[in-house]
């Protein structure tokens, strides 16, 4: 990327999920002279990374700064607070893009007045660079925008774009807070590794390194998820007696089923 490319970008939220935006954006070419950070309070970490970059930090918004991109790394708790004062950061030409779950564009829209708007639900794997983002563009982001935006997501890893804002909250249901399923699950496996004998410290390495592991496998395979769980399972064998209980009608699919929902449940009430 070139910085005539996306003009003046500003940060607002320095926590997890922003320092692992602007890490993977000055990785990926972004001059960190581009960016303008605003954080009351950002980590000693954050700090040396936007001092390292050559980026602008502020408590607030300065006067006069206008946003080619306004990225909110904001928790969905606190934008009523922050939004009113990002106002004036909003010009003709900004694309306004955040990642806080259940809070829509209209209630955006009714802070910083009406824009272009992105919303997006990326996950913590962002950190690690191996993030997917579900996002969603109004009819305000023009082509070239969009194009922008989704180059600054995808440092992080795939961008699915979705036709419906609606969408977003099940796109939160399943990726955004499916690492914590997927860590769950290590926990879940390592316990039942201890029942049935193992020392805990062995039965969470195992468990961890296995789940690990086969999502690598599953992110460079070309097969299909079902086509790697069969390539494990012998008929008669191990993997087949777990399955049949992992499977069976009361097994986890109507458990995810019923997980997935409430979690978008829970994100269509946070857009009250």
């Amino acid at each position: 990327m070139t910085n005539a490319a996306f003009g003046q970008i500003v940060l607002v939220g320095a926590g997890n999920m922003g320092g692992a935006m602007l890490a993977g954006w000055l990785k990926s070419g972004v001059p960190g002279s581009s960016v303008t950070v605003l954080d009351p309070g950002p980590s000693e970490k954050m700090m040396g990374l936007i001092t390292e970059a050559g980026a602008r930090h502020s408590t607030s918004a300065p006067e006069g700064l206008v946003a080619d991109i306004l990225f909110l790394a904001l928790k969905p708790q606190v934008m009523d607070a922050v939004l009113p004062g990002l106002k004036s950061v909003v010009g003709a030409q900004t694309t306004v893009v955040s990642v806080a779950a259940g809070k829509t564009i209209e209630s955006m829209e009714g802070h910083l007045g009406r824009a272009a708007m992105v919303r997006a639900m990326p996950n913590t794997p962002a950190m690690v660079g191996r993030g997917v983002t579900g996002a969603f563009a109004n009819a305000g982001v023009t082509d070239a925008q969009r194009d922008i935006v989704h180059r600054l997501l995808k440092v992080s890893g795939p961008v699915e774009w979705v036709a419906s804002e609606a969408d977003i909250n099940a796109v939160t249901a399943v990726s955004g807070s499916g690492p914590a399923y997927v860590f769950y699950l290590v926990e879940c496996m390592a316990e039942a590794g201890r029942k049935a004998g193992l020392p805990a410290d062995l039965a969470m390495r195992l468990a961890r390194e296995t789940v690990a592991g086969a999502g690598e496998l599953l992110h460079q395979s070309p097969d299909p998820a079902n086509q790697l769980r069969k390539n494990v399972t012998s008929p008669g064998g191990t993997t087949a007696a777990a399955l049949s209980v992992l499977m069976a009608e009361d097994g986890m699919q109507p458990l995810f089923d019923a997980a997935i929902e409430a979690a978008r449940k829970r994100a269509e009430e946070l857009a009250q």
